[in-house]
């Protein structure tokens, strides 16, 4: 390599650099700098989330060989492919099933699905892939924020309403429901309504979610029923 050419090379990662917003290089260096998105890859989890289900999975047991899983929001996969693992899908049972609005690729072992989880054909698209009750509904959906921290509570605890909503309907007896909510936990009418139809409800933040990050989940077991 020339002189020359070396000297252009460097001067064009120096502009691009330049060209980067603050907020940007802040999220780059994070990722540079970030344990779990090594290990990640190392381990082959398309995301460093698969990390936090592992966390939660390690110290509530919510994942059990043979079951049926659902897993909404789960692009690009990480969760799934946590499911997957331990729920060991084939001849003898478990199933996990996977839905996003966004394209995901395959996932050997799971039923990978595209499409809006609010729009009307997705409870039933989802019912038919799982083939029976589910016994564990996950959701690591999160509406996209808007920098107003009471709009974007809302807006999750939306999400969660919803998620809930159609896990009361497919869970089995015994089921659990996991869930992505912020900092403050769930709001009253929900809690309330977790606490009537599962046996014991915690909330948890699992150390792979980053300190500054104001997420955490609920874990609801024991099913009871909708009431």
């Amino acid at each position: 390599m020339s002189k020359g050419t070396g000297q252009r090379q460097m001067f064009e990662r120096v502009k691009t650099a330049k060209k980067r917003t603050t907020s940007s290089t802040r999220w780059l260096q994070r990722q540079l700098n970030d344990p779990y998105v090594h290990e990640a890859k190392r381990l082959g989890y398309r995301s460093r989330a698969a990390f936090k289900l592992l966390e939660l999975d390690d110290r509530f047991h919510i994942l059990k060989p043979g079951q049926r899983v659902v897993d909404l929001g789960a692009a690009p996969g990480g969760w799934t492919q946590v499911a997957v693992e331990r729920v060991r899908p084939g001849p003898k049972g478990g199933t996990v099933v996977g839905l996003d609005i966004l394209e995901w690729d395959p996932i050997p072992g799971a039923t990978v699905l595209v499409g809006d989880f609010l729009a009307d054909d997705s409870p039933a698209r989802l019912i038919e892939a799982l083939g029976g009750p589910a016994d564990v509904v996950l959701s690591d959906m999160a509406a996209p924020t808007t920098g107003h921290p009471p709009t974007d509570h809302l807006r999750i605890i939306g999400m969660v309403e919803v998620a809930l909503d159609f896990a009361l309907d497919v869970l089995a007896p015994g089921g659990t429901f996991v869930a992505k909510v912020f900092q403050g936990g769930t709001e009253r009418t929900l809690l309330d309504m977790l606490k009537r139809s599962f046996a014991t409800v915690r909330h948890a933040k699992p150390p792979a979610s980053r300190k500054e990050s104001a997420e955490t989940y609920v874990i609801a077991t024991g099913f009871r029923g909708r009431f």
